[in-house]
């Protein structure tokens, strides 16, 4: 990650620096691995909304390299079966938009549709979950024990 994405306002650099630095709760931390970073999000209503974020800062998928591509696709299914396997969902929904000021940088939101969800939340709808008031959000202890069974769940996937 250069300085100057951090300089320039880039929330998710932040992010990462403070992963990289170690002083962030188990939710921001779930998996790591050279290229990506496995979070839940922190703005959700829904338990088990994930976020794949890069590790270096990029604007648009296009200016991935090989090595991050191919580890990427490997990262969506685990948390894909990570997910399912610890949530129970009937599937995952992955996103990529990189267009909020905030965080115009590339990530995918992984996010589960849980059996019986109502018609409204799904497919666009499930951005009803995200962006939420505080007091609507996952609590932060729930995050952790989601972090920590996902954790488990990946080591096994």
């Amino acid at each position: 990650m250069a300085e100057n994405d951090v300089a320039n306002g880039c929330y998710t650099c932040e992010l990462v620096a403070r992963r990289d630095a170690g002083v962030v709760e188990a939710w921001d931390c779930i998996l790591r691995t050279a290229h990506w970073d496995l979070v839940h999000s922190y703005n959700t209503s829904l338990p088990g909304w994930l976020v794949l974020v890069s590790r270096r800062h990029m604007a648009a998928v296009a200016e991935m390299h090989e090595a991050e591509a191919l580890e990427l696709g490997s990262l969506l299914r685990r948390a894909s079966l990570g997910l399912q396997a610890v949530t129970g969902c009937a599937k995952t929904y992955v996103m990529q938009f990189a267009e909020d000021p905030q965080h115009p940088h590339v990530h995918f939101h992984v996010v589960p549709r849980m059996p019986g969800q109502p018609e409204a939340y799904r497919s666009t709808g499930i951005f009803h979950y995200l962006g939420v008031p505080p007091e609507e959000r996952v609590r932060e202890e729930e995050m952790n024990e989601l972090a920590a069974r996902l954790g488990e769940a990946l080591g096994r996937i």
